[in-house]
């Protein structure tokens, strides 16, 4: 055992909700899987106002942002830390103005999403969670 700490690349997601309760999930064009909105913090932000900003940038949509509902750290193929925060949110509309980052959006059914669509197990559990407002620590 080592007494080594994670440096880790912090990054928050959004769970978004529509107003009739589907979720938001974003086909990333670098490696065609499904997502959802979200990135990385620039220094002089808050937390929330970060968030908004990403799924603003991703989407065009204005997004309330609520509880953090996942969070997980692990490190990549290539030994990298990561650390992820993922919080429910909620916006009012589906209008969606894709980025270049994204290649085809879907608004669909949680559990749609989380049996059919997303492959990270992470993900899923987040979603899932999320769409019974239940927070967990991972």
């Amino acid at each position: 055992m080592t007494d080594e700490h994670l440096q880790a690349t912090i990054s928050q997601k959004a769970a978004l909700f529509g107003p009739d309760g589907d979720v938001l999930l974003l086909r990333r064009a670098s490696s065609g899987r499904w997502d959802v909105p979200g990135g990385h913090l620039r220094a002089s932000e808050d937390v929330v106002t970060g968030l908004r900003r990403e799924v603003r940038e991703e989407t065009g949509l204005d997004v309330d942002v609520e509880e953090p509902i996942y969070t997980d750290a692990w490190r990549t193929k290539e030994g990298d830390g990561r650390y992820a925060v993922v919080f429910r949110c909620t916006t009012d509309s589906r209008a969606v103005e894709l980025s270049d980052e994204h290649r085809d959006w879907q608004w669909t059914d949680p559990e749609r999403a989380v049996d059919d669509v997303l492959s990270p197990s992470e993900l899923r559990k987040a979603i899932e969670r999320a769409a019974r407002r239940r927070a967990v620590v991972r």
